[in-house]
């Protein structure tokens, strides 16, 4: 009798789960993890040409409800790619033509990357440079030292028409184009100290500081007149040059005026002063060196007596 009721009571729970619903249920067994996705129970083919309701459908089958949720959105649109913003220079101007680091040099190197720019500033200090660089047309202060230029050619600043200093101290320039500087319409500033010039170019009327001590400029170094229209010239540095005379006139502008360590050996009484008009005051030029040359500035007493304050240099 118990053995008939064991078995009446088996196959009523046999029956009871047939009869229960079949439910989908995820399995996450290890032993998948190292199948091909070619060999996986439910293979997953993606078709960009199938409806989004076949693919819910087949991502419905393999994922959880709560990620089935979030496929059964709004189907997924490309959002369009922003336009790339065109690379500017540091002066501002489209990178096409010159490279986003600024013209190409005769290395192949972008001035840029070369040297390093800054603003509206360029520096390319100690680079073994042996020529200036092309410059981005926005440049306004230029520095080049301790390079091996030789020459500066007529075009080395072409259309810079924002150029304001230049310095190309402690190099080998020994010859410069007579239009190199000229046609800079805002140069102020023109540094060229420590190299081996013998004849300065026509300058622009607009600078208002120059330094071109420690060049070979001699005696024919420096042109007639050469500072005369130069109405903005504050300071006038041409110290160990060898020269033999004063460059005359001097504007009535200059503050300060250092000619020391050359070959002057006289003065004349008009050539700071107006020897014929003894009211005449020049109250800016403040500062005049000429210790290190062979004059004697107690003979031309004369010389100084529109001066605020007396030169610099040797009495006896």
């Amino acid at each position: 009798m118990q053995t008939f009721v064991n078995i009446f009571l088996g196959f009523f729970i046999f029956e009871s789960i047939g009869a229960a619903p079949i439910t989908d249920t995820i399995i996450y067994d290890s032993e998948f993890y190292d199948i091909p996705l070619g060999e996986l129970p439910h293979s997953f083919i993606y078709d960009e040409n199938e409806q989004s309701d076949q693919l819910e459908t087949e991502i419905g089958t393999a994922l959880p409800s709560i990620i089935q949720e979030s496929y059964s959105s709004a189907p997924l649109t490309e959002e369009p790619e922003e336009e790339a913003s065109t690379p500017k220079l540091i002066d501002g101007s489209s990178a096409q033509g010159s490279g986003v680091l600024g013209p190409q040099t005769h290395d192949g190197l972008p001035t840029c990357l070369l040297c390093t720019c800054l603003g509206t500033t360029v520096y390319c200090d100690d680079h073994e440079l042996d020529a200036i660089p092309p410059l981005p047309k926005k440049t306004m202060y230029f520095y080049s030292r301790y390079n091996r230029i030789r020459k500066i050619n007529r075009n080395d600043f072409a259309n810079l028409n924002n150029l304001k200093r230049i310095d190309l101290t402690a190099n080998f320039i020994s010859e410069i184009h007579e239009d190199a500087f000229r046609r800079l319409p805002q140069l102020e500033e023109l540094v060229l100290r420590d190299n081996r010039i013998r004849q300065l170019p026509e300058l622009p009327s607009t600078l208002t500081f120059i330094d071109v001590s420690k060049n070979r400029l001699g005696r024919k170094g420096i042109r007639n007149e050469a500072f005369k229209d130069m109405h903005e010239l504050q300071h006038l540095y041409i110290t160990d040059n060898n020269l033999d005379h004063i460059p005359l006139p001097l504007p009535e502008s200059l503050q300060a005026l250092h000619l020391q360590n050359n070959n002057i050996q006289e003065m004349h009484e008009d050539t700071f002063c107006k020897m014929k008009d003894f009211t005449y005051v020049r109250r800016a030029l403040e500062d005049i060196r000429l210790d290190g040359n062979p004059i004697n500035l107690s003979k031309t007493p004369y010389a100084y007596m529109c001066l605020p304050r007396l030169p610099v240099g040797s009495l006896i």
